[in-house]
Formats: structure tokens, sequence, C-alpha cells
């Protein structure tokens, strides 16, 4: 069974299981969740959200937890987390347990990634400053080489 109404301009549908439980199609999904259609497959390809199944049309359906969880997997790309480390604590998740000591481990490393970074930025930095404080404005040419000063 399918109810259908106007939001904000916007149709959208609502179709009844079996089980009557409410399911949006993925276009409802994607406007409701700000992710791209496009990335809500990549994400079901990956395992990261399930569909609930499909409609005649062949629209995929899912769950209205699922803008939930699409919203959980960005902010935890905000925070620098790749999509597999995603899916691992996803799968803990999925398994019935909160996740929450995995997703401190995986922030605990991004930290230590992001001050490796910092570290390789701030020694870039300190080179690029001394080559530009004996930066010569026009070096003697040198044969073969593209600038002298590098």
């Amino acid at each position: 069974m399918n109810f259908e109404w106007v939001l904000g301009g916007q149709a959208l549908t609502m179709v009844i299981t079996s089980s009557q439980e409410l399911l949006l199609q993925i276009g409802q999904v994607a406007a409701k969740s700000q992710v791209p259609i496009k990335t809500i497959r990549y994400y079901e390809e990956l395992g990261l959200v399930k569909s609930a199944g499909r409609t005649e049309g062949k629209f995929r359906l899912f769950a209205p937890e699922t803008i939930a969880r699409i919203a959980f997997i960005k902010r935890l790309q905000k925070l620098g987390l790749s999509l597999q480390e995603i899916a691992e604590i996803l799968a803990v998740y999925d398994r019935g347990l909160t996740p929450c000591a995995e997703i401190k481990q995986q922030l605990e490393r991004q930290i230590l990634e992001i001050d490796r970074r910092i570290t390789e930025l701030m020694t870039l930095r300190s080179e690029i400053s001394e080559l530009l404080e004996d930066w010569t404005p026009h070096p003697k040419a040198i044969a073969g080489e593209i600038c002298p000063i590098l």
C-alpha cells in the first residue's frame, strides 16, 4: 500500500509493507539526508546501509532509520574516518553492540595521524621559509637547471 503527500513542494511516497513498516524510496532518503542517490547506492554496495527491498518500479526502499545512519556515516567521515573504518564500527552496531569503544580507538588513531601530518607540514613550512629567506630575485642561470635556487 502506498501513501503520497506533498511536503514543502516535494512529493513524498511512503510504502507500507506487509509488516506495516513505513519505508522510503531512495530519492526520499537522498533528499532527507542531503546525500546524492549515487552515494546511497555506493553505501549499500559497501554494506554501510541496507535496502529493505524494492518497489514495483524497482526503486530501492529503505527504513526511516537509514537517514540517521547516513548522518552518522557523514559525521564520522567529517572526523576523518574512512568508509572501511566506518564499516567496521557499523558491523559492531549491527551485531547489537554499542560501538563507542571502537569509535574512541579510531578517533585516538585519527589524532595520532593528525599530529604526524602537522609535524610533516611544519617541517615543510620551515624548509620553504628558509628557501624564501635566501631567495635571489634574479639568480645566475646554470646550464641544465630550471631554477638554480632550488
